[in-house]
């Protein structure tokens, strides 16, 4: 049987500098380890680091670029659209192919507890791998963001690590966490204030759609705004839907939709989805995309 394969995508607080990043991809690669991809947004002024592989070598991996991450990124020099509380912010881990969660937020723990002890960050940790009910959600883990850490970390310690944060790299946000999507909707507008009442609409939270987060930001560099999503349950709440309702809540302020961009990697079902959704084939199986009907001609028929 082949060792169970694990997803982690950290985040990280940096976006800009390619120095940087080129550091942080660097740091992943190893053997038995696949970097998938870096995404770098420099109005978010963050990255997001796609690796995949078998636990412990990913584990080792990524320990590798949190550590990269802290000796390279200051968040006291710091500025972007994108909420943060630390240089590594969130570190979330996946289990794949139908493997144990109870896997993943092994992992996730056991890479906590090597952060609080070797890096000496406050760690919280969240979704899946939470201590305590009220860190679930990655939103309340990060609502004081960096400047606000040490007031809150002084009534509200982390779960591991120092009661006080990091003087450069703040704090992190370790868990264990089912796939998403990270979709972003970018409106001919500059109007952050209309993006962020889009955001309201479709947040889960206020109203919106089941599963699903967002929030409303000003893309300088594009002259721009954009309504940033995070599907946490795709099944629920398919993209296309969360897509449309932006569409729709967009046109009530006379504003067009200009463009979308996928953060990461989204899961086959829900490239299906798009399919049902848009091309109106609510039978649609994947056996018909071609490279995956490839690959089912090429295993071994006693697999």
């Amino acid at each position: 049987m082949s060792e169970p394969i694990f997803e982690c995508i950290p985040n990280f607080s940096e976006g800009r500098r390619a120095e940087v990043l080129d550091a942080l991809i660097r740091a992943a690669e190893g053997p038995s380890v696949k970097v998938l991809g870096i995404h770098a947004d420099p109005d978010h002024n963050r990255s997001v680091l796609t690796i995949a592989g078998p636990g412990d070598a990913l584990f080792e991996a990524v320990f590798r670029t949190m550590r990269v991450a802290v000796d390279k990124i200051d968040l006291r020099q710091h500025e972007g659209a994108h909420p943060r509380i630390g240089a590594v912010d969130v570190v979330p881990w996946v289990a794949l192919d139908n493997q144990s969660w109870d896997a993943a937020v092994g992992w996730a723990t056991k890479l906590g507890e090597r952060t609080a002890d070797e890096l000496k960050l406050p760690v919280f940790f969240y979704e899946m791998a939470a201590r305590r009910p009220d860190r679930r959600n990655l939103a309340d883990v990060r609502r004081s963001q960096f400047e606000g850490l040490e007031t809150r970390l002084a009534h509200d310690p982390p779960d591991l690590g120092p009661v006080s944060p990091h003087p450069s790299a703040g704090a992190v946000a370790i868990g264990a966490r089912r796939p998403l999507i990270a979709f972003n909707v970018i409106l001919g507008t500059d109007d952050a204030g209309v993006a962020r009442q889009i955001a309201r609409a479709v947040r889960g939270a206020s109203g919106g759609l089941a599963g699903v987060k967002a929030l409303g930001f000003r893309l300088i560099s594009k002259g721009r705004v954009q309504v940033s999503m995070n599907l946490v349950n795709y099944r629920t709440t398919p993209l296309p839907r969360a897509l449309e309702l932006v569409r729709m809540e967009a046109a009530r302020h006379g504003v067009a939709v200009v463009g979308t961009e996928l953060v990461g990697f989204m899961p086959m079902d829900a490239v299906e989805d798009v399919m049902r959704y848009y091309l109106q084939q609510p039978d649609f199986d994947r056996g018909r995309i071609l490279e995956v009907a490839l690959d089912q001609n090429r295993r071994d028929p006693d697999e």
